[in-house]
């Protein structure tokens, strides 16, 4: 056996290339909590947010991390929630100034912010944009004030065109959420709702068919919502007029304009490597010969709580060789151009051959196609996406 000198001399030693890195941040708190929302979100108590002493809190969360990625650059970072446009502009800055301070950002990389119509204003953006997000994503989930009112939402119509109006005049890139099949929602009126988001020309598209979550209020007290024959033309249309306007529907519910699809996401769908830091965060990380995921605390006081005491992980396991071909395939499936071939024995460490079995199987029932260079879903994969990604199920698991 070769000592530990040769095993380090230049070309001996071939190591598995590690996937990208990006980097996910949670601000847990939002004014109102929305009865369709599973998210980690919580309405602030009377007290308030407390910002400062959560800012501290993220920075000494992503020194804790840092022995995990050490020296490796970022491609991508996401700030979501709940509602981070909650926050004051200050702690915008000073929150990315942290993340610069500690991770090696690429010189062109993705900060994307999500913010809602009710919980901005005009400076902010501007200052959001100056302390260095370059992306914005607005939750403006329908121009309909009937929607919004059944949805919870705090914001009207006028906030809701403000908001995307002021976005495509401060940024060069952002994107427009939005939610079809809303209670009592007619196919008109969900036509209405696209068009109204069209009119501001964002350079993405996050348009999500309303599905009633468990452990929400929408499940306890489910409302009357459009059949699924409605929802399957609401949706038919949606691909047919977003194709007209120029977007391509590279994901299950997301369209791009070229080249504006969301790096960030592209990332987690190609089986990348994220650190999440903040309540309720989680992170997947590769090593050469591993990956492991962690669970941040999800309460924010027992976050901020343990965070004093240097404590952040509510759990840390390995990922199971046995799982990797359902969470490789889980998430590149959604991609409606597929992934490389190649990609699964990059991102995972198995053998192509881990996979062959159900990728016969769904090649047989006509829900992938492939070749030597690409696996990807077809439409009838697409639409049956649930049953295609059930097929890499570990045996025993349904």
């Amino acid at each position: 056996m070769p000592d530990v000198a040769t095993l380090m001399r230049p070309g001996t030693l071939s190591l598995p290339a590690l996937p990208p890195l990006s980097l996910y941040v949670h601000f847990p708190w939002c004014v109102r909590k929305c009865p369709y929302c599973d998210f980690n979100s919580h309405e602030p108590d009377a007290s308030g947010i407390p910002e400062a002493a959560y800012l501290d809190a993220l920075a000494a969360d992503i020194e804790s991390a840092l022995p995990l990625i050490w020296g490796r650059p970022v491609v991508s970072a996401f700030i979501g929630g709940g509602t981070p446009s909650l926050m004051s502009a200050a702690g915008v800055e000073r929150l990315l100034s942290d993340v610069r301070a500690r991770l090696p950002l690429e010189a062109d990389c993705e900060i994307t912010m999500e913010a809602n119509p009710g919980t901005f204003e005009a400076e902010r953006f501007e200052a959001y944009r100056f302390a260095g997000v370059n992306r914005l994503s607005v939750g403006v989930q329908s121009f309909d004030p009937a929607k919004l009112m059944a949805l919870g939402r705090i914001h009207d119509r006028a906030q809701a065109e403000a908001a995307a109006g002021l976005a495509l005049r401060v940024f060069d890139n952002f994107n427009l959420d939005l939610m079809f099949g809303l209670p009592t929602q007619s196919f008109e009126e969900a036509q209405a709702d696209i068009e109204s988001a069209l009119q501001f020309a964002p350079p993405h598209l996050s348009l999500y068919q309303l599905t009633l979550e468990p452990n929400t209020v929408f499940a306890k007290y489910p409302p009357a919502v459009p059949d699924d024959d409605t929802v399957a033309e609401m949706q038919e249309w949606i691909e047919a007029r977003t194709e007209q306007a120029g977007y391509r529907r590279y994901e299950v519910s997301a369209y791009a304009r070229p080249g504006r699809e969301c790096r960030h996401n592209l990332n987690y769908w190609r089986f990348g490597d994220y650190l999440g830091v903040g309540a309720g965060a989680h992170s997947k990380i590769s090593f050469p010969h591993r990956i492991v995921r962690q669970v941040r605390f999800r309460q924010p006081a027992s976050y901020l709580e343990r965070a004093a005491r240097g404590e952040f992980l509510a759990e840390h396991v390995e990922v199971g060789r046995s799982d990797l071909p359902f969470e490789f395939m889980l998430n590149a499936l959604r991609l409606s151009e597929g992934v490389p071939a190649r990609l699964f024995a990059e991102r995972t460490g198995l053998p192509a051959s881990a996979i062959e079995a159900p990728l016969q199987r769904a090649e047989e029932r006509g829900l992938i196609e492939r070749d030597q260079a690409r696996i990807q879903p077809t439409e009838l994969g697409r639409r049956f996406l649930t049953d295609l990604q059930s097929l890499f199920l570990p045996a025993g698991r349904t």
